[in-house]
């Protein structure tokens, strides 16, 4: 067995082993801001499945049966709920950030613990996602995107030459590694660990600690994950780094079931202050592997904040993300932003209220929605050696696109974020048989509607964007996106409940 060298540090060999022989469930995490756990629940109760909570991990739950995968759901497809093994939930618990502080997440794609931490900050305040892949980047849009999270600023770039001007309040190091957490789930198929693989990884995974330190500011936190069982990807790193790096060890906040850090492997003794981290093996959670560890940076204290006040206003190194981007003429900016507003009233509902802690960029046609309220990238333009080396790729979400005439176009994501806010008088309903023949490319009749786009709504869930036309009522849902609807709905579009 691959994992057999470790039968020295795991207490529970047999539970160990008995947990990495079976199959591990299927978890999922509720989307809060676009769905009620409750509600959620009951429709997938009666769609067939059988759900259990997480216990001690809020907002998670385990599919104990169902008719087929809980992904290949039209809730999924809405962004509703995000598949994730439950034992990764726990470094964005561990992290723990808070409304309005300014965060960072150094290794992000595909997005799952971003999404989270985006959650655990109610979408307020800047969370910075950092990748250097771009495949790995259109993923992590792609689910940023789906579930609608609106405070995350996606950076393509290496986190190990992040510039180092502007200071976080919580930075998470969910680093690269040899996956060893993965055995259960993929079926025993994980990388070996040659010397040449471990060497490199090892060194990746120091210099992105050692980063994240020193983009962290005094008092802050850094949470250092991997899901790998190996010490020499985890308590070393952490040996190396305590000797020399102006960071201490803290205890994980957590009442969960795990094992402590290891203090001695191979005749190699660490810091004994690595035995603070956690090693959570299958049978802990039901789940997967999972090593973390949480540090405070040393240094002077900023001034304590006052009773509401957002982190955002400590301005070092920070600024107010601007109606404009970059190269964009800001008055026209304003104009733009301002029409667009008063259309989202007129025609949706959305009133000011509903929209009161977005903000709004311009950025080439589309217009972003973000509540992220401040970013670093001025300052980080300033860093001479830095500035070739990442770029910004999304701020908030792409919520509307200047039309061929004075109208702003609202997109899918959009609309589907802010679904529960918009009128259903505002949208048009569509049973399950109208729908398929939508998406298969058929116009419908619009009774005299007026032309222009308008929220296409399902179930009492809105969908993305239709538009009226004189020839009928279109959807706009984009080809891929169709399909893979399409193929959720037609099972039930045979059902006698929608025949």
């Amino acid at each position: 067995m691959i994992l057999e060298r470790y039968r020295p540090i795991i207490a529970d060999w047999t539970a160990f082993q008995s947990a990495n022989r079976t199959p591990e469930p299927i978890a999922f995490r509720v989307r809060s801001a676009l769905v009620d756990a409750g509600d959620l629940r009951s429709r997938l109760h009666d769609a067939g499945f059988t759900l259990d909570p997480v216990e001690g991990v809020g907002g998670y739950f385990r599919v104990l049966s169902g008719p087929g995968s809980v992904a290949q759901t039209v809730e999924h497809w809405l962004g509703f709920l995000h598949v994730q093994q439950a034992v990764m939930a726990l470094p964005s618990l561990a992290l723990a950030p808070l409304p309005g502080e300014r965060v960072l997440d150094l290794c992000a794609a595909p997005g799952g613990k971003t999404a989270h931490l985006s959650e655990l900050m109610r979408e307020r305040g800047p969370l910075v996602a950092v990748d250097r892949k771009e495949k790995r980047i259109r993923g992590l849009l792609g689910n940023l995107y789906r579930l609608g999270c609106t405070n995350v600023v996606v950076i393509a770039g290496d986190g190990r030459w992040l510039p180092t001007g502007a200071l976080f309040d919580r930075v998470l190091v969910d680093a690269p590694c040899s996956g060893e957490g993965n055995f259960r789930r993929k079926l025993g198929r994980v990388r070996s660990g040659s010397r040449g693989f471990t060497t490199h990884v090892t060194s990746l995974q120091e210099a992105l600690l050692r980063r994240a330190i020193a983009v962290t500011r005094p008092g802050g936190t850094v949470v250092y994950s991997t899901c790998t069982y190996a010490p020499e990807e985890n308590e070393a790193i952490l040996d190396r780094v305590l000797r020399d790096a102006p960071v201490v060890m803290e205890q994980i906040p957590l009442d969960l079931p795990h094992a402590s850090g290891i203090t001695e492997w191979l005749g190699h003794r660490f810091h004994p202050d690595v035995e603070q981290a956690w090693r959570v093996y299958p049978n802990h959670l039901d789940s997967g592997g999972l090593f973390m560890a949480r540090l405070r940076r040393l240094g002077p204290h900023p001034r304590p904040r006052a009773a509401g006040e957002d982190a955002s206003s400590e301005q070092s190194g920070w600024s107010a993300i601007p109606c404009a981007f970059f190269g964009e003429d800001e008055s026209d900016a304003r104009v733009r932003i301002e029409r667009a507003v008063l259309e989202l009233d007129k025609r949706l509902g959305l009133s000011a209220s509903a929209l009161d802690t977005v903000g709004w960029m311009v950025r080439g046609r589309h217009i972003w929605a973000q509540t992220a309220g401040s970013w670093p990238i001025p300052t980080w333009q300033d860093d001479p050696g830095a500035s070739a080396r990442w770029r910004v790729v999304s701020v908030g979400l792409r919520a509307l696109k200047a039309g061929p005439g004075p109208r702003e176009t609202p997109s899918s994501d959009f609309l589907t974020r802010w679904g529960r806010w918009i009128p259903s008088d505002k949208c048009v309903n569509v049973d399950a048989t109208r729908l398929l023949r939508l998406l298969d490319g058929e116009r419908l009749p619009t009774g005299g509607a007026p032309n222009g786009p308008v929220p296409l709504a399902w179930d009492g869930m809105v969908l993305g964007r239709g538009v009226m036309t004189a020839n009928g009522l279109m959807h706009e849902l984009g080809r891929a996106h169709a399909a893979r609807l399409v193929a959720l709905l037609r099972p039930a579009s045979s059902a006698p409940a929608d025949t």
